[in-house]
C-alpha cells in the first residue's frame, strides 16, 4: 500500500511516499480503507519525537490518528461491520496511523459516517470532538447556563468546542485574530475578543469553565477570568494545582482517550444539525510535508485534510 512515513523523528522533511506491507488485523480489528485522514498538533510532536519515552513506536512510522474511510475486512470477532461500510475513527495512537491506503484500528473505535458528511469532513472530527466532549460533559459537566471561555475559537478544538457547548445551552465566549472575528462568532459563540487587540486574561471575567488549548506562561493568568470554585481543564499542559487551589479555583490536565460510545454520541450531534465540521485546507497524501508545514503555523481555521482517495 501506498504511505507518507518517517523512519527517522525529526523535522517535515522526515517524510517519504513510498510502498508498506498491508496491515494485519486482528480478530477484533477492522481494516479501513482510507478516504481522508487529518493533522492534529499530537502528529507532529510526535514526528518530531517530543513523546517517544512516553510511547515505543516501530520504524517505518506511519502518522495520523483521525480516519474516515470504508470497510475492507473484518476480524473474525467484528459482527457490527461489513465490507464497504462508511465508517470513521480516532485509532489508539499507540498503533499505526492513517496518513496510507489502508490503516487497521479496533473495531470498538469505529463508527458509522454520518451520512451528511463527507469523507474529508469525518476525518475533520474525531480527535478534536472527543476531545471537546470529553473535557465539557465529562470532566467539567458543563450544563445550560453556565459560561465557558473557549481558548483558540478558530482552532480544530476551539471550533468543535464552540458549536457543541452552544447546543447544549452554554454561554461562549471565546478569543480569535481580528480576521476571524466575525467568522468564529458565526459558529455561535456569545462574545468573541480580538486577541491581538487585547488579552482576554484581562477583560473576561465570571466565567464557570475555561477549556485551555493555549497553555504556556498565560495559563496562569487564566484563573482570574474564572468565578471562585470555577474550573481550568488545559489539553496541552498540566495546571499547576496548587496555583489553582490558593486562587480558590479547580484544574484538570486532559490527554484524550476515545472511545466508540463517545463517538456514537459526536455522529448523533452531527446528525441533529449541532455539528459541522471546520475544514482549513485538504492536501493529497504526496503532499504530507506541506499539510505538516501548513498545520503548524498555528493558524488555520479547523482541520488540516490528507485527502487520500
Amino acid at each position: 500500500m501506498k504511505a507518507a512515513y518517517i523512519e527517522n523523528y525529526g523535522g517535515s522533511d522526515q517524510f517519504k511516499i513510498g510502498e508498506l506491507p498491508m496491515p494485519e488485523i486482528g480478530a477484533k480489528d477492522v481494516l479501513i480503507e482510507v478516504h481522508a485522514a487529518s493533522i492534529n498538533p499530537v502528529d507532529w510532536k510526535i514526528r518530531q519525537g517530543y513523546l517517544k519515552t512516553m510511547i515505543s513506536y516501530q520504524m517505518p512510522l506511519v502518522l495520523g490518528w483521525d480516519v474516515a474511510g470504508t470497510v475492507s475486512a473484518v476480524g473474525s470477532e467484528v459482527s457490527n461491520f461489513k465490507v464497504g461500510d462508511g465508517v470513521f475513527s480516532r485509532p489508539n495512537i499507540m498503533r499505526q496511523g492513517a496518513y496510507a491506503e489502508y490503516v487497521a484500528v479496533d473495531a470498538d473505535l469505529v463508527v458509522a459516517k454520518p451520512a451528511k458528511l463527507s469523507f474529508e469532513q469525518a476525518a475533520a472530527l474525531p480527535l478534536v470532538a472527543h476531545t471537546a466532549w470529553e473535557v465539557m460533559f465529562e470532566i467539567m459537566d458543563l450544563k445550560a447556563n453556565a459560561r465557558i471561555f473557549v481558548g483558540a475559537g478558530s482552532g480544530g478544538v476551539g471550533t468543535v468546542a464552540i458549536q457543541l457547548a452552544k447546543s447544549h445551552g452554554a454561554y461562549v465566549v471565546t478569543s480569535t485574530s481580528s480576521k476571524n472575528l466575525e467568522w468564529v462568532k458565526a459558529l455561535g459563540a456569545d462574545e468573541v475578543i480580538d486577541y491581538t487587540a487585547q488579552n482576554p486574561n484581562d477583560t473576561v471575567r465570571g466565567m464557570d469553565f475555561i477549556l485551555d488549548a493555549v497553555g504556556g506562561e498565560q495559563q496562569a493568568q487564566m484563573y482570574q477570568m474564572l468565578k471562585p470554585g470555577g474550573m481550568l481543564v488545559s489539553i496541552t499542559s498540566q495546571p499547576n494545582e496548587a496555583q489553582a487551589k490558593a486562587a480558590g479555583m479547580r484544574s484538570a490536565y486532559v490527554f484524550m482517550q476515545p472511545n466508540g460510545e463517545r463517538l456514537k454520541k459526536i455522529a448523533q450531534a452531527v446528525e441533529a444539525g449541532q455539528l459541522m465540521p471546520v475544514i482549513d485546507s485538504v492536501f493529497s497524501l504526496e503532499q504530507t510535508k506541506q499539510a505538516h508545514d501548513h498545520a503548524e503555523t498555528g493558524h488555520v481555521k479547523g482541520k488540516v485534510i490528507i485527502k487520500v482517495k
